[in-house]
């Protein structure tokens, strides 16, 4: 699996008072000796007047190295010891450019801020975060949150009997990265798995009659070992959560009372009817968890976003007036 060597980081607004998003990649970064690129996509519309439409390119140029510089001054004061340099280009939509950027500079880890408004029908607003989530072949770490990385708790989300279709390997995805996160940041790991209370395998003879308890019982017992097994010797039994909930519930929970920092999970990524009618558990807790979240997919997922940026998005107009 891949180290973390190359962290990308979407920045929204190079003229933002505060950019926690480069601060924690920058935190990150010298941990783990990587590399920084802070990155800002021109997606913004460029209206301009047809009779000037000569002058764009210039316009276009004026306002990218405006932005460059910008960018220059935040990773100066970010820099040091390590490697931070800057890009910005003429893109759009948004998260596109991010991915695209990302894959431009081989980067093995993309850190963006969370939309500060509540992902209401994400699907149709095609919020920059929830689009990255979606369809990032590279983990992405969204930032909820403001204070530093300081011994984090970081806690990992895992499915060891993948009831809900997510791939056999995804759940090693998550504990690499986790573990990376953890060792990096000197933090402590966790482990949450929601399983289903009931057992897998056949009825037992007379097992109707041992009730509730019983069976909750065995099925706590299934999926503690199915923990143990994915995790060895990566998490300490005490971190080891074992929660008989809905995961978006569980994981919430266990986030919560453990004071979380970073929350590792797997995402998949559906498309049309289906993904109306199934939520995803990590969009769901886009708006929920109080952290940060780092998203990993599959080793085979596909990459659906094309590598050809799109350059700058032209309005024209004539520059006539008309009225009533």
């Amino acid at each position: 699996m891949k180290a973390i060597s190359r962290i990308l980081v979407a920045i929204k607004n190079p003229w933002a008072r505060s950019l926690p998003a480069a601060d924690k990649a920058v935190r990150l970064a010298r941990a783990l000796g990587a590399e920084v690129r802070l990155f800002h996509a021109l997606s913004e519309p460029v209206v301009v007047d047809v009779r000037e439409i000569q002058n764009l390119a210039n316009l276009e140029r004026i306002r990218r190295e405006r932005v460059l510089a910008q960018l220059m001054v935040v990773a100066r004061r970010l820099g040091g010891e390590i490697t931070v340099t800057v890009a910005a280009e003429w893109d759009y939509p948004p998260h596109e450019a991010v991915i695209r950027a990302a894959h431009q500079f081989k980067a093995s880890l993309i850190v963006a801020e969370l939309h500060p408004a509540s992902h209401r029908m994400p699907w149709l607003l095609r919020f920059t975060d929830f689009e990255l989530l979606r369809l990032s072949a590279v983990p992405v770490l969204l930032v909820k949150t403001r204070p530093p990385y300081t011994h984090p708790v970081v806690l990992v989300a895992l499915d060891p009997g993948h009831a809900r279709a997510k791939p056999a390997g995804l759940d090693a995805q998550i504990l690499h990265y986790g573990s990376a996160v953890t060792r990096a940041l000197r933090g402590a790991l966790h482990a949450v798995y929601a399983h289903n209370p009931r057992p897998a395998g056949p009825a037992l003879p007379g097992e109707g009659a041992a009730g509730a308890a019983d069976i909750a019982k065995k099925a706590q017992s299934q999926a503690r070992a199915a923990l143990d097994r994915t995790v060895r010797s990566s998490v300490t039994r005490a971190r080891r959560h074992i929660i008989a909930h809905h995961p978006v519930e569980a994981i919430d929970t266990v986030a919560r009372e453990i004071g979380a920092q970073i929350v590792v999970m797997g995402a998949i990524s559906r498309s049309g009817a289906r993904r109306l009618v199934i939520g995803n558990t990590a969009e769901k807790l886009l708006d929920r968890l109080a952290c940060d979240m780092l998203i990993v997919k599959p080793i085979d997922f596909s990459n659906r976003v094309p590598m050809t940026p799109r350059g700058a998005q032209m309005v024209a107009h004539s520059g006539v007036q008309t009225g009533y």
